[in-house]
């Protein structure tokens, strides 16, 4: 189980995991994963499955607490599953064991693997105007789709951004609201490099990487979802950039499990003045910077030809199968969870985007980008946004990739292009 857990199941991206294993196979559906639509209370119970604790499991219990207390015909019941690659392992257990949870989220670049493997349902029946499907945010979408068909909506969304000490770039004669390019960039970490001091701090993170690409004008995959295109001309720039900043000892990449723990030390111990990480740390970064005594900022992914940033985070789905009173259910509970109100709530509370243009005329997201302004960034930068592979079998090769990334920055010696044409040659019997 561990096994298949770690491979084309788990889609990468709070994490990286690497392991070689078959996708799941296609299966047929339960017919229902609980013996009646309705317990004795004459309500109708259904399970959501869900990532993560602290704020972001506190924010879930509440909002499912709400919601049975809303209305009196069905009942919620929540359950914290461990990070993104327990849950989808333990989902795709249940489901095959007839015993899944109605409801859970997935990953958004797994979102693929679950629907292609018979596990979610699609969802495109279900719409109607009451959803108000275009007031989910344009950027957000393109992982909710799976060849044409609804099968998620946004729920906990993200995209990387800059982390900045403004202290310590106006202490090197820097703009604080930049590095806005690549080039910019270099120079900030010229400028920003002396003793032990770095401008950046990095582990070598799949997520932030298919940004750079994209901001080189490339794409990890082709058109048809399937073709590396990594190792093409963007691909290779993006490559050889961290290698250089590397080469040049202009950036501290760190690696391993601890690496973003070594990260935030850093950039609390003002041993480096940038890092990137998710919108959704930001709460939390900025409890660090103020014990820290750091004045903290955050800005756009810089750009090379083109501003671009990939989106993270998860997506609310049913699972298939279910009967139609199970089914009403789960969408009710979908369709309120990912409502105006709900979205409001759980982005003011997790440091989440805000998944609805609805939820950023609320009050309390409006007072929320007042008191801090940080937050409404990664907002903004969703006019640049591109949705994530969800081929079966990518998680696997971008864990590939970035082992040879770690080995390019490692040994700057080495040749980027032959080592992703490598890489590339290897995901032609992966991806599928």
């Amino acid at each position: 189980m561990k096994k298949m857990m770690l491979s084309g199941l788990i889609a990468l991206l709070m994490l990286t995991v690497g392991c070689s294993a078959p996708a799941p196979a296609k299966q047929p559906a339960p017919e229902s994963n609980a013996a009646e639509a309705q317990s004795d209370d004459g309500k109708i119970h259904i399970h959501f499955w869900y990532a993560w604790k602290d704020k972001i499991g506190e924010s879930n219990e509440a909002l499912v607490k709400k919601f049975n207390e809303s209305q009196d015909k069905i009942v919620v019941e929540a359950a914290y599953q461990g990070t993104y690659d327990e849950l989808h392992a333990k989902t795709q257990a249940a489901f095959a064991a007839g015993d899944a949870p109605e409801v859970t989220e997935n990953e958004i670049a797994s979102m693929g693997i679950f629907a292609k493997g018979g596990m979610t349902q699609d969802l495109s029946a279900f719409v109607d105007d009451s959803l108000r499907l275009e007031d989910f945010n344009t950027g957000l979408m393109d992982n909710a789709y799976v060849d044409g068909k609804l099968y998620g909506l946004p729920y906990l969304r993200s995209t990387p951004i800059l982390y900045k000490n403004v202290d310590m770039l106006k202490a090197a004669g820097l703009d604080p609201a930049g590095p806005r390019t690549w080039d910019e960039f270099t120079q900030y970490c010229e400028a920003l490099r002396t003793g032990d001091q770095y401008g950046f701090t990095t582990n070598m993170y799949n997520w932030t990487f298919e940004g750079m690409v994209s901001q080189a004008g490339g794409s990890m995959l082709g058109d048809d979802g399937i073709t590396p295109t990594f190792n093409e001309a963007s691909g290779v720039e993006a490559g050889e950039y961290w290698q250089t900043l590397a080469k040049r000892d202009l950036m501290k990449a760190v690696f391993g499990d601890t690496a973003t723990e070594t990260m935030r030390a850093d950039f609390a111990n003002k041993k480096a003045a940038m890092f990137y990480a998710s919108t959704a740390d930001l709460s939390y970064n900025l409890q660090l910077a103020k014990e820290a005594g750091i004045t903290l900022d955050v800005s756009y992914m810089p750009k090379n030809v083109k501003y671009a940033v990939p989106t993270g985070g998860c997506n609310v789905v049913m699972t298939a199968g279910l009967s139609e009173d199970k089914q009403q259910a789960a969408w009710t509970f979908m369709k309120w969870l990912t409502d105006t109100d709900q979205t409001a709530y759980s982005s003011s509370y997790t440091g989440y985007l805000p998944s609805r243009y609805s939820a950023l005329e609320t009050d309390v997201i409006q007072n929320l980008y007042k008191e801090t302004p940080q937050f409404k960034v990664a907002v903004d930068q969703l006019e640049y946004a591109t949705g994530r592979p969800m081929t079966v079998g990518y998680p696997e090769v971008s864990q590939i990739l970035m082992e040879e990334m770690t080995r390019l920055v490692q040994d700057p010696s080495l040749d980027v292009k032959t080592a992703f044409d490598g890489v590339a040659e290897q995901a032609k019997s992966i991806l599928k």
